[in-house]
């Protein structure tokens, strides 16, 4: 199949905007985000909140990750929306035969009982990043600095969707991970695929005229 976004297939892309859409996790609109900017649509990954939103999900992340060809020991998850993605990928990844350990942060270190800011499997090896999306980066930042202070490797991060729009500057979150960094950075869905999406579906013109517009405002340059 032709290939399209981050490393994913069409249909695959197109089968996660749809589906983030059902789950009322992508919705469109008039939104004002972090940054002050007005956007035609919003994405919250935390209303994939039950069993079969989650297990579908983190499905779509295997692929993502199969599909990127993306090498790994294990998986770790940021606090705190990337717990749950990175045990139901491990959860899947185990599904498909591949048992993973997978490890996630406290906010704040324990003083008592096990103690430390770390739970799940020790951070060794090559280490994947499982978030939702990347806004300023502060997650990973973060992530990179709790794996490399283990003595592992960052492997990459994997997200839900990237908006592909620049932050401060001319870059985006995503492409500042992949320069400071040196990480790929994997999306199971990104703009470019929403758009794919909206010229695709009927009575959607409106809305698709309306992402063009904020993409050509706020979108990198690719």
């Amino acid at each position: 199949m032709q290939k399209f976004g981050h490393g994913t297939a069409v249909g695959q892309n197109i089968e996660f905007i749809k589906f983030a859409l059902d789950q009322g996790v992508l919705r469109f609109g008039h939104f004002v985000t972090k940054s002050g900017r007005e956007s035609p649509y919003f994405f919250n990954a935390g209303l994939f909140n039950d069993g079969a939103a989650l297990l579908q999900l983190c499905s779509f992340y295997a692929d993502a990750i199969e599909s990127a060809g993306m090498r790994f020991d294990m998986l770790y998850g940021p606090a705190y929306k990337g717990i749950a993605l990175a045990a139901g990928t491990a959860i899947e990844f185990a599904r498909r035969g591949r048992n993973l350990p997978f490890a996630f942060n406290r906010k704040e270190a324990k003083d008592h009982g096990e103690g430390g800011a770390l739970i799940g499997a020790p951070l060794a090896g090559q280490v994947l990043i499982i978030d939702d999306v990347m806004t300023a980066g502060t997650s990973v930042r973060e992530s990179v600095q709790i794996i490399r202070a283990a003595g592992a490797q960052p492997a990459g991060v994997v997200i839900a969707l990237d908006r592909m729009e620049v932050g401060q500057g001319s870059l985006s979150a995503v492409q500042e991970a992949q320069r400071d960094y040196g990480l790929q950075v994997v999306a199971v869905a990104n703009l470019d695929d929403l758009l794919a999406w909206l010229a695709l579906a009927p009575g959607t013109a409106d809305l698709l005229e309306q992402t063009r517009a904020y993409r050509a405002r706020y979108g990198i340059r690719t």
